[in-house]
């Protein structure tokens, strides 16, 4: 931040475990898939000495332990921790997936953080769901900065991406996004592109060059200083004007020349508070070279600009009754509080949390009470029990570098917690305490599965246990109407991995089928049914006959059941029998094999004898009447019908409203919400929103939101009814 040289990192390298909270810096690399988040994090991983181009890391790993291809393809669709240190601060940083899928690791990235790195490709730009997740870091205050990558590709316009971020990012206050550095190119290749080789410092007037492998400082030509002034000027209007010093700015425009200590001070305050936001850039190192370009000078930032864990306010904790308690902000000596924001498995040492501490100090091998976090509804159990803490560790790749303690405002790995899930609390077993949990994504995508064979059926239970233990943006449903088991994703590569895993960790082959929706069935007008089953054979036969009327009810009414005999027709002893024969043949279905709903159902008549009537034989009069009845009637298939609120920018909500009604959806109405966006309210049937989830995000790039409750069950139009039945039929 402050320009300085740095020739080698000193004591930088592979973070242990820090010893106060002062000297840690908790970071979320934030940007779209391709922006280079990953190549990023191990440049700077590079340049604070934790690996080495020869392949080394500090403990006499490889870098190929930490970089193999398996290795990497897991890091992009899940939330990845490296911690580094940097000029005596334990940096952790935390590498979040881009694709929209995995927006679940990206959340609990957001809270196990405290500053976020937004990593915008030069060749790419902003896309919609940075721009969701800037605005939702905007409204908790997190501190931003944002880096601009794939400066080496020949479309790359620096000046342009940052004009571009002002906009996107700065709000009413464009001014409040500028650069600290601008590039600095070489020699134009025959192509015409100037490659970058180094950066110019706008506060210090220096040029720092890495095109030698190192970084080295020089003076600015004659030529440079034009644009360098220009900018400073800018950047130093952008720093008065967030500046604490109300004098300041009056100061500066009588002509003082302010100093550049005060500068940095006030912009390191600014950065500090969500005030201002730095834009850096970065680009590869050269071959062979020790340093990427600008990966000294985001370390510079990440460490003297962005806040302690101190700054954080303390989270919310009851306990396991309820009762709010108070805690101090991020103290080690304090109560114990942690969070798993991550849990992910081993293929050797089983179960692994990834556990941010936020208060007290959690010790290897101590017993800490484990508080579950109310995802019953996505198949996740509540957790209320004592488990002891295996190993902790800092990770590095697949290696894990063992730690004796981890305290309040630090990140570390615990084994073998075999309850605790992601989103769970750990606490003191004598103390046990309860963190609010953060919001999850609505998983809106269903996955229909069965076991591939009786022996992937043993072990299917126990898989999807596991598999949604670890990702709390999955749901699991056994749907008790469609007797489906239904993974709830929130996309299509989301299911895809879902199923790698289940195969691949857990040894489950499962198969991919359509996914039913809960459909029923009622009568569209009144019907009258006679239900007779005498048998006569050696012994006591069996004779029952009753008859029925059968009305349409309005929706929800359930299945109501009226006895109106009179004379003893039907004895008072069988009247309960044939209403359970009567439900027990609506539960099955009288068309189509879906439960009846939404009638009334009267026993008008019937008869008995005094020796072969019984209870059975009533039960089977009773379907055999219902039967009978529908088949004089107009049968109605209802489907089910979702409430759903799409909120979409504005240049996408005809294009969503268009879509909708070719669903056959019902627009109910639109509101402005705020950032040019809308929120569209429909009715739509739920057969018709199965991929939802999948379309909107192509429909809108990306930048749409959905959700969906629902709302009843309807009349299915007559001819879509006959192709549901024509296709029951063919399966």
């Amino acid at each position: 931040m402050g320009d300085k040289a740095h020739t080698h990192p000193g004591a930088a390298g592979r973070a242990t475990a820090a010893d106060h909270p002062t000297s840690v810096r908790n970071v979320v690399l934030v940007g779209h898939s391709g922006s280079g988040k990953t190549t990023l994090v191990e440049a700077l991983a590079l340049t604070a000495g934790a690996v080495n181009r020869a392949g080394r890391v500090e403990d006499g790993g490889t870098v190929s332990d930490y970089d193999d291809i398996e290795h990497r393809q897991q890091r992009s669709v899940q939330l990845s921790l490296v911690p580094v240190e940097w000029d005596g601060i334990k940096v952790n940083l935390l590498d979040t997936p881009g694709y929209a899928d995995f927006v679940g690791e990206l959340r609990a990235g957001l809270r196990a953080a405290d500053a976020a790195l937004f990593v915008v490709s030069a060749s790419d730009g902003v896309d919609g769901s940075t721009r969701m997740v800037w605005e939702e870091c905007a409204a908790v205050g997190m501190p931003r900065a944002i880096v601009i990558t794939h400066l080496e590709s020949a479309r790359a316009d620096f000046e342009e991406m940052t004009r571009i971020c002002a906009e996107e990012f700065g709000g009413d206050d464009p001014d409040a996004v500028l650069p600290l550095y601008l590039p600095l190119h070489g020699p134009q290749a025959p192509d015409g592109h100037a490659p970058v080789t180094g950066l110019t410092g706008l506060l210090s007037r220096k040029l720092f060059d890495y095109s030698s492998g190192t970084r080295e400082e020089s003076e600015p030509g004659e030529d440079q200083v034009p644009a360098l002034e220009e900018a400073r000027n800018r950047l130093i209007e952008g720093i008065i004007a967030e500046s604490e010093d109300e004098t300041l700015m009056d100061r500066y425009l009588g002509g003082e020349q302010v100093d550049v200590k005060t500068l940095i001070d006030d912009l390191e305050r600014a950065v500090e508070r969500g005030a201002f936001f730095p834009v850096l850039a970065a680009a590869p190192a050269a071959d062979g070279a020790r340093q990427g370009i600008g990966t000294v000078e985001l370390l510079e930032l990440v460490t003297r600009g962005f806040p302690t864990p101190l700054a954080r306010e303390a989270p919310q904790v009851t306990t396991i009754d309820g009762e709010p308690r108070e805690l101090k902000r991020c103290d080690p000596d304090g109560p114990l509080v942690a969070e798993v924001v991550k849990t992910s498995s081993d293929p050797y040492v089983g179960r692994v949390s990834l556990v941010r501490v936020f208060s007290g100090t959690l010790r290897a091998d101590d017993t800490v009470h484990v508080s579950g976090h109310g995802l019953a509804d996505r198949g996740h159990e509540d957790h209320d029990v004592d488990e002891r803490v295996g190993a902790l560790s800092a990770p590095f790749g697949k290696q894990q570098r063992a730690l004796t303690h981890c305290i309040a405002g630090d990140l570390a790995c615990v084994a073998k917690l075999g309850r605790a899930e992601t989103g769970d609390t750990l606490s003191a077993k004598d103390d046990p305490l309860l963190m609010e949990p953060w919001q999850m994504p609505d998983p809106l995508l269903p996955l229909a599965i069965e076991a591939h064979s009786k022996a992937d059926e043993d072990k299917l239970s126990q898989g999807l246990s596991r598999l949604v233990a670890e990702d709390p943006t999955m749901r699991l449903e056994q749907n008790q109407h469609t007797h489906q088991v239904v993974l709830w994703c929130l996309g299509e590569a989301h299911a895809d991995v879902a199923l790698e895993r289940l195969r691949s960790r857990y040894g489950v082959q499962v198969d991919v089928v359509p996914h039913k929706v809960s459909l029923r069935e009622t009568f569209a007008d009144k019907s009258a049914g006679r239900g007779r089953h005498v048998k006569q054979s050696g012994g006591h036969g069996q004779f029952a006959i009753c008859e029925i009327e059968v009305e349409p009810l309005p929706g929800g009414s359930g299945i109501e059941f009226v006895d109106k005999v009179v004379g003893g027709a039907v004895p008072r002893q069988f009247i309960p029998s044939v209403e359970k024969g009567v439900r027990a043949q609506a539960a099955k279905g009288l068309v189509g094999g879906h439960p009846l709903v939404d009638v009334r159902v009267t026993l008008l008549d019937g008869k008995a004898h005094s020796v072969d009537s019984s209870d059975a034989a009533f039960q089977t009069a009773g379907a055999l009447a219902l039967r009978e009845a529908a088949g004089d009637a107009r049968i109605h298939l209802l489907e089910p019908v979702a409430e759903v609120s799409v909120l979409v920018g504005d240049d996408y909500v005809g294009a969503v409203m268009s879509d909708l009604s070719g669903r056959r959806g019902r627009v109910l109405g639109t509101e402005q919400a705020p950032g040019g966006r809308t929120l569209v309210r429909a009715e739509v049937p739920e057969i018709e929103i199965g991929r939802y989830a999948v379309d909107l995000r192509s429909l809108s790039h990306g930048t749409a939101r959905f959700q969906r409750a629902y709302a009843r069950h309807e009349p299915m139009p007559p001819q879509v009814a006959e192709k549901v039945r024509q296709q029951a039929q063919a399966g």
